[in-house]
Order: structure tokens, then sequence, then C-alpha cells
């Protein structure tokens, strides 16, 4: 049970939580009192044994340098925490506000009005999009989204958001990962999203009785719940990335040609999927806030889609049998390990190894490679 206790204490549940778990998914039933006893015997404490506030600074001085410069001091804080770094919230925005008092003055009083939602539970509606701010820099993102956590199911870069066996194939690679389906996905009207669509409806091909149909498409801006977080995206980590390219282009180093292109996604794709992987972690573990839309819970994403109890519903996840899925499979492309065209790829690496040279570790690295062979690269031709 300790170590049960450790591991929810650590997921960031609180102490009602924690109780009501414990009873209701492993038959323990323990007191407050007991429950606090038992971490302190372990030394668990949000209250004490503080990270040092060098390690806050230099860590925060680290994220400053890429993406991070976008972030406020909410999610930095639950950056902090998904590191390992414990932290006080007061802390992280006091030094936040004297390493980057312009990026602080930059984000105050942004606010987004919200449109009411109601979803019923986790697995009850998938809502996936295409993002597509890098798109005429060759690196195209796909997501999809919880709509009533707000997990992140899937969150990838790669050269085409626009075919849709590739998109079909993130859709199985989830459902193969959880065991089975959404009861309902919400997509847009483009034609990248004919896999999915007809893989969900095949999931639910037993389930004549439902009522609702097991794929809804639409207008991609009435699709709230992605739209709402790619704005969060872009605030936090793509509007980085968005103008780091921009002024490439903008100063003649690219003219959105294939090669360009390519050289783009060999050295920044890796990057920025990194990156992605960081943010949807960080954002499936912090704290959404209460809203004044009683139908939408507050919590944790993580928490919320694997406890639903807790939020008194349950997980409408529909199960997929193997046979099914490896038939879907078959019909799918996936991404393959190399970031564009083989044969740039190959060339690259080939100039790569005669320039004792090695990948990129940061945005600034990755551009500095990228001018490297584009001029390498040119001069051949």
């Amino acid at each position: 049970m300790e170590r049960l206790i450790e591991f929810y204490f650590e997921l960031g549940l609180k102490y009602k939580e924690m109780r009501s778990v414990l009873s209701s998914r492993h038959s323990y039933d323990v007191s407050e009192r007991h429950l606090k006893r038992i971490l302190s015997e372990r030394g668990l404490s949000r209250r004490k044994n503080y990270s040092s506030l060098v390690d806050l600074v230099d860590f925060i001085r680290n994220q400053l340098q890429s993406s991070g410069q976008l972030h406020g001091y909410r999610w930095m804080y639950a950056k902090c925490w998904e590191k390992g770094l414990r932290v006080r919230k007061e802390d992280v925005r006091v030094a936040l506000k004297e390493l980057d008092p312009t990026g602080v003055s930059m984000r105050r009083a942004r606010r987004l009005r919200q449109r009411n939602y109601f979803a019923k539970g986790p697995n009850f509606i998938w809502h996936l999009d295409s993002y597509d701010k890098l798109k005429p820099y060759g690196i195209c993102i796909n997501g999809c989204i919880d709509g009533f956590s707000r997990k992140i199911i899937w969150l990838n870069t790669y050269t085409t958001s626009s075919d849709p066996k590739l998109i079909g194939g993130y859709y199985i690679e989830a459902v193969e990962r959880l065991g089975g389906c959404p009861r309902v996905v919400r997509g847009d009207l483009g034609t990248e999203n004919g896999h999915v669509r007809d893989f969900q409806r095949f999931f639910h091909i037993n389930h004549a009785d439902e009522s609702l149909d097991s794929y809804l498409d639409g207008a991609s801006t009435a699709n709230q719940r992605i739209e709402y977080w790619w704005g969060f995206l872009r605030k936090e980590c793509m509007e980085f990335w968005i103008y780091l390219f921009a002024e490439l282009r903008d100063n003649g180093y690219f003219d959105g040609g294939f090669l360009d292109k390519s050289l783009l996604q060999f050295c920044c794709m890796g990057l920025i999927q990194d990156e992605l992987d960081d943010t949807a972690q960080v954002w499936n573990t912090h704290t959404i806030r209460p809203s004044k839309n009683i139908s939408n819970p507050s919590g944790r994403p993580s928490v919320m889609y694997g406890l639903p109890e807790l939020y008194l519903t349950r997980d409408f996840l529909t199960s997929a049998d193997t046979e099914s899925i490896q038939f879907c499979k078959n019909e799918c492309t996936f991404r393959r390990p190399i970031p564009c065209d083989p044969d740039v790829n190959e060339l690259c690496n080939t100039i790569i190894s005669e320039s004792h040279l090695s990948l990129p570790k940061d945005p600034y690295q990755a551009v500095n490679l990228y001018m490297h062979l584009r001029d390498v690269i040119r001069s051949l031709l």
C-alpha cells in the first residue's frame, strides 16, 4: 500500500482523491491521518525538501533559450515539477519576472472567451485536427485530445498531415495502445481523416443500437477542444519556431522549395517532436483550473482520464480485438525513422560525417547546421 500511496502522491492527487482511489481500486480503506503519517514516514511532503533556487534559476535560464521563453509562470511551474524540481509557484513567478521581464509584460492580460462544452467521460469523444502553422516549412503536426479530460492522445510531427493512411496510422497506434477506441471521433471535413472515419465506424459496426454516429465532421473552427489547444500550443511552444523559420525566410535563407524544406526537416523535426512530447507530458500532468462552465471538470488531465470514478463518471472506451486492429493496420502507413526525403537524408549524413559535425541539440545549433548543409549542397548543384 505504501508504494501505491507514493505513486499517487507523485501523480499529484490530493488526500481525499488518494483515499478514494485506494478504496475503490485497491480495497484499502485508510484515514487521512494515517495517510499523512505514511507520507511523512516516507519523507514525502509538498511543503518541504524544496530544490535550491540556484537549480530553479538554471532550469528557467535553459528553458528561455528555446520555446520556454513563451511560458507563463504557471506553465513553467508545472514544467519544473514534471522535471523533478520541487519549487514554490511564487518562486517561479519571481524568478521568471527577473530573468524575462519583457516576456512577462507581453503575456500579461491575455484572456480567451470560452464556449460551453460537455463530454460524458474519458473516451466518450476524441477531437483530432492538424496544425498547419509550420506546414509552409515542411513541418506538419497532427494531434488528438480527449474531450472530457483534455488529455493529449497523440501529438505527432512528420513531413505531411494530408495523407489519410498516415493519420489513420496515428489513430490505430492509439487504439492499439489503449485496447480500444472512443465512442465518438470529431474531425474536420478534410479528406485526410477518411481512414480514421472508416476505422472508427468499423470498430462500432456491432453497436447498431447507438443513436449517435461514431464519427462526426464539420468545420475545423467548430472543433473547439482541439482548436483551443492549438492556441495554447502556439503560445507555449510553436510561436518560437514560427518566428525562427520566418527569420530564415525573410532573410533569404528559405525559398519554400523541396531542398530547403527537406533540410529544415532533417535539422529541426526531431527537436520539434521532442518539444511536442515534452509539452504533451507537462500538459497531461498539470492542473486545469475550475471554469464557470460546471460541466467542465477541473484537475489533472491524466488523473481525469485514468480515474473517472473521482468525477462520478466512467470510461467510455469501446474495446477493439487484435484481429480487427491488425486488419486496419494493414491499410495504414506509419512514420519512418528518417525525418525527410531519403536521398537528402543520406547526403546530409555524409556531409556531417565528412565535416566532423554532429546532430543539433538545440534550435540555434539546428539553424547553423541548416545553413551549412544548404551552402554545401547548393554549391554542388
